[in-house]
């Protein structure tokens, strides 16, 4: 799965992508995000404030509780705001 990295997100890993292959037991962005940050110090950081975070699976916005199987796409990126 491609993984795409937006604003702060992007900063803290140092990359825009990456491709993943996710364990078979990773079903959720959730889980996703909890394995992501287990691979280093700078996933840890990048994901440890959930709240604000915001994501996406192939372009369409989703909740942590969606699956992923089936997209090839995953973005993540902070809330955005109008102005």
């Amino acid at each position: 799965m491609r993984l795409v990295y937006f604003a702060r997100v992007r900063e803290a890993l140092g990359r825009d992508v990456e491709d993943i292959d996710f364990p078979g037991k990773v079903q959720t962005v959730a889980e996703a995000l909890d394995w992501l940050a287990s691979q280093s110090p700078s996933h840890a950081e990048a994901f440890a404030d959930r709240s604000k975070l915001r994501f996406a699976l192939d372009q369409r916005m989703v909740k942590a509780d969606a699956a992923i199987s089936g997209a090839s796409e995953f973005a993540i990126f902070p809330p955005v705001t109008g102005g």
